[in-house]
This record gives C-alpha cells, structure tokens and sequence, in this order.
C-alpha cells in the first residue's frame, strides 16, 4: 500500500511552493490546472497536465511501474469542479454520485501502488457551516458519500504566520490535520515537501530515494 498524503491549505498559502527542494527528475508531477511554478528552478518541471480522473490514474499507475517513488498531483479540487462544472446541466443527483465515485477510484487505486510510491496530493480548503476546515468539495451532497481525509493517514495543512509558510502537523480541533504518533515533532514545520518525504521515509523505513533503482 503507497503512502497517500493531502497537503491542504487556501489559494497562496505555499503548497505549490513546497515543491521548490525536491529533484524535479525523479518527480511524477501531474498538475490539474496547467500553470507555473512558484519558484526560481520552474522551467525544469515538465508537468503532465490533465483534469481527467481516468487519466490520472494511468498517469500514476504509469509513474510508478517507470520506477517513479514520488508522484504529486496538484490543484485536485479541480478534478471535482470541473466535472462539476461541465455537467452542471444535467439535473438529478447522478453526477455527484459520479464525481464522488471518481475521486474514490483516484483515492483507491494509488493506494493501490507499490509499499514505497509517496503521493503528494495538494488541495484548496474550505470552512464548512459548523466552521471546520477542509478539503474543498463540491458540497454537502459529496461529503454525504465520501470523506477524503479519513481515507489517508497523513494531512497537513499549509498556513502563514508572520508572512512566513508553515505546515501544520497537528489537529487544532477545528480542521482535518493528521500524522502518525512521532512522525513530526513541531506543530509548525517548513512548507518543504522534500523534508516531508524524508520525514516520511524515516518513519516507514523507505530509502528516500525519488526513483527506483
């Protein structure tokens, strides 16, 4: 079973950013939206840029039978609106019955890929009426059927502070934050997916390698 992390955070808060260390050849980037990225060193990511569920699934099944340990997946809400938004016609309660089996399937068959295949999949929150933060939907009628974050066991929440970006490792009571018990010892951690993916491979004992031998 992969390891399936969620990095969510709002729109400018370093997600995108956090990307800036890791060794862009040994990375399986998909992004959802096609646009740059935010940092020196950009031109040297070649990203496969799709919103199709289907497609990102052979994209990754792909990434890791070519011997790719790291696969990031950028922007996934866009998976869920533009769906939404291309069916937004159609009446009836099926295309979110749809969409949120779409996403399971995305959800399900990484999990699915090799024990040391890490999957970054960052996302826009949102507050919901009871003021919880999580991952951006597309609704009530979605989150009736399926709660992303319980299908992983990391989340971290990407924040700012004092101009500065952080990761949040620990649940504050009011959003979806998670890790394993002494995977991350600060509550605040550099938005550095890299130091993550070491983080993460020492805990689970991987080699922190981006490609396979």
């Amino acid at each position: 079973m992969a390891t399936v992390a969620l990095i969510l955070g709002k729109s400018g808060s370093g997600k995108s950013t956090s990307l800036r260390n890791l060794d862009p050849t040994g990375v399986a980037l998909i992004q959802v939206i096609g646009k740059r990225l935010p940092f020196p060193g950009a031109q040297n990511w070649k990203p496969f840029v799709t919103d199709d569920y289907a497609k990102i699934i052979l994209a990754s099944k792909k990434a890791a039978t070519n011997g790719k340990r790291l696969i990031v997946i950028d922007d996934y809400q866009y998976v869920l609106a533009n769906e939404f938004m291309r069916r937004n016609q159609e009446k009836g309660y099926d295309k979110f019955n749809d969409i949120g089996r779409h996403t399971w399937d995305v959800f399900d068959a990484l999990l699915k890929l090799p024990d040391d295949v890490r999957i970054y999949i960052l996302s826009h929150t949102e507050e919901t009426d009871s003021g919880q933060t999580k991952m951006k939907t597309i609704g009530k009628m979605l989150d009736d059927k399926i709660t992303l974050e319980g299908m992983v066991t990391i989340v971290l929440r990407a924040v700012v502070q004092d101009h500065e970006h952080f990761f949040s490792t620990k649940n504050n009571g009011s959003d979806t934050t998670k890790a394993p018990m002494g995977m991350f010892v600060d509550d605040l951690i550099d938005n550095d997916l890299a130091a993550v993916d070491a983080a993460i491979c020492k805990y689970y004992g991987f080699n922190q390698t981006t490609q396979a031998a």
